[in-house]
């Protein structure tokens, strides 16, 4: 299988060619040529399979360039209950992914017990060993480079502690995390983590991490790659728990299900979007948002209309705290029929500080086919839903989640079983918890007091040149 760049201007790669990269030379987000089709007898022999197996039959159609044995070691190695295992105590680790079920017909995916208690570690974990596999063969170094709104950060950090040949740049809004998320990445003292906070939202360290990308001597001479949801390897790893969330909340596969997501950068429900075009039965994908809410505008109105620091909100489910989303881009791609020109028409305007609108074009006419619904959820909505699901099914659920089931319930076609994806475990947001329900959340015991470990971080303003000064200064020539 080969990878194309939205743009349309950049050679077609394989799998491990584009695994250590980020953007396109163009500008633009790798995706594959065609999407694979799954069959329904792959889809019924599939329901049958552990997480580890279904991840290997998954990735298998898309890392067609890693040998069969080598990408089974990796997955096997990636998703055991051992690494899945820090959760909550009532939950199988066996399964990896969990399902919860408040009722009938309404369930939570539980994607958050990994190491940092985020979802972000699903795929994470996975790159981890991608990479360290991939360095090895190639005898390399990597100097991976991000930015995070709250959870991706640690994620990365804790996959790639201690990890070969690799060291991890990470940029995060300046005071703008939980104390739980900050303490998780900042605390880490590992000499390969290199922590950045900027004064700024998370818009303005991803727009940095872009102009870095972008800047292909520099990438090329310290050997920059990414870990953000711009990698196209943690979205293929994403669409494996679109699989086993279906075949967990059915019975068979002539049903259909509707996905509820939290969403702030696009890459989480782009993974069902494909997992949707791959044959998956998904009757419908539910995006919410929170106050910063963009992607909400575009499926309501059309308009995709990105907005400045100052216009976006701090909010008490963080990690959305997002203006540009960078994964949209891959979706666009596929609405306007795949063609570069026009993504890159659009774009040009998004990247000048603009807007765009498909509302009187052939695009808008095009997209119901594609199964999107969406909403909005404010912090009010937040407390409720928390307090609800606490007094009702005594299950306690983050704020980013509580988006995702208030959206979800209120989008959903009434035949259709909800799934919501669950994004964070309670105790990252624990401030919030608190205010919903008069109590702390409960937290794995070695996460105790971690708000009090020794931290490691430099402060920077938003500023490209030195971010490059950083980076070189701290990477052996």
């Amino acid at each position: 299988m080969k990878y194309i760049s939205t743009r349309g201007n950049a050679p077609a790669k394989t799998f491990t060619e584009i695994l250590l990269g980020g953007l396109a030379p163009d500008g633009g987000l790798y995706l594959p040529e065609q999407y694979p089709q799954v069959t329904r007898a792959e889809l019924d022999a599939w329901r049958k399979l552990s997480y580890a197996d279904l991840a290997f039959a998954v990735l298998s159609k898309f890392a067609t360039d890693i040998p069969v044995a080598d990408l089974k070691a990796i997955v096997d190695k990636t998703y055991t209950a051992a690494v899945y295992s820090n959760g909550r105590a009532d939950s199988d680790f066996s399964q990896i992914t969990p399902l919860r079920k408040l009722d009938d017909n309404v369930f939570i995916l539980e994607l958050s017990n990994g190491p940092t208690l985020a979802f972000k570690d699903m795929a994470m974990q996975l790159l981890g060993n991608l990479f360290e596999y991939a360095l090895a063969k190639q005898n390399e170094e990597l100097n991976i480079f991000g930015a995070t709104s709250g959870d991706t950060g640690s994620a990365a950090e804790y996959a790639m502690r201690g990890k070969k040949g690799i060291r991890v740049f990470m940029l995060s809004p300046n005071g703008k995390m939980s104390a739980f998320q900050r303490a998780q990445m900042y605390s880490l003292q590992d000499p390969n983590i290199f922590n950045i906070a900027i004064n700024g939202m998370f818009d303005d360290a991803q727009d940095m991490v872009k102009a870095v990308s972008n800047d292909h001597a520099f990438k090329a001479k310290y050997k920059i790659g990414t870990v953000n949801s711009i990698n196209w390897a943690r979205v293929s790893a994403q669409i494996v728990y679109y699989f086993k969330g279906y075949f967990a909340a059915t019975q068979s596969n002539d049903e259909h299900v509707a996905f509820s997501v939290p969403s702030g950068n696009f890459g989480n429900i782009c993974a069902g979007h494909i997992a949707r075009m791959m044959g998956l039965p998904i009757g419908q994908l539910i995006l919410a948002t929170n106050e910063n809410d963009v992607l909400d505008e575009f499926f309501r109105t059309g308009v995709y209309r990105p907005r400045d620091t100052r216009h976006t909100y701090e909010t008490s489910s963080p990690s959305m705290d997002i203006s540009k989303a960078s994964n949209f881009e891959r979706f666009v791609f596929d609405l306007v029929g795949r063609d570069g020109a026009k993504v890159r028409e659009f774009w040009s305007k998004v990247d000048a500080g603009g807007s765009f609108d498909i509302k009187d074009t052939p695009y808008w006419d095009n997209l119901p086919k594609f199964d999107f619904a969406s909403g909005k959820s404010t912090h009010q909505d937040r407390l409720k839903t928390i307090r609800e699901l606490w007094e009702e099914y005594g299950v306690m659920v983050d704020t980013h989640t509580a988006d995702g089931l208030k959206v979800g319930l209120e989008q959903r076609r009434p035949s259709l079983p909800l799934v919501c994806l669950e994004t964070a475990l309670p105790a990252k947001f624990a401030e919030t918890i608190q205010e919903a329900l008069g109590r702390q959340p409960e937290r794995p015991a070695k996460l105790e007091g971690i708000e009090n470990l020794p931290q490691r971080c430099e402060v920077m303003d938003a500023d490209v040149e030195k971010l490059k000064a950083y980076i070189s200064a701290h990477v052996p020539q």
